[in-house]
């Protein structure tokens, strides 16, 4: 019996795939718990329909984050922190401080996003940015006193 599985399966298939299986673990299983649909022509039609809606919509995050990454390439961000004698600071730049400054130049880069540790000294720093699983970027952070 051919189905298409609504949801991911252990031991038959993703979620969308179009599988093969016993017909009685489809009649009995798959279809009455909602794992599955019976792969007749309409149901075969909206599964492509689908598929290929979801190919357009992952190919359009690609691009916003390909377009983000050119304008943030390269970009300096400068941040103040409050410092003592000797340059010693009062807590750190985190990941956070780095999102909000982000935003505030008007970039909307979500704080998960980049790859940077908490930070204690004055100085310059590389920070990466990953966009999307295929799309990173680097900028340099500069902590100032403040």
């Amino acid at each position: 019996m051919k189905v298409i599985l609504l949801k991911d399966v252990k031991g038959s298939g993703k979620k969308g795939d179009i599988v093969n299986v016993a017909d009685g673990y489809g009649a009995n299983y798959l279809i009455p718990n909602k794992l599955a649909k019976p792969a007749n022509a309409t149901n075969l039609n909206l599964a492509n329909q689908e598929k290929a809606s979801e190919q357009h919509k992952q190919q359009l995050i690609l691009d916003a984050a390909k377009e983000l990454k050119a304008k943030l390439d390269g970009q300096v961000v400068e941040l103040n922190i409050k410092c003592g004698e000797n340059g010693k600071t009062f807590g750190s730049v985190t990941n956070k401080e780095v999102s909000d400054k982000l935003s505030s130049m008007g970039y909307d880069v979500d704080k998960k996003k980049i790859e940077f540790a908490p930070v204690k000294t004055v100085g310059m720093f590389d920070v990466k940015i990953k966009l999307h699983p295929q799309v990173t970027v680097n900028i340099k952070v500069n902590i100032q006193p403040l």
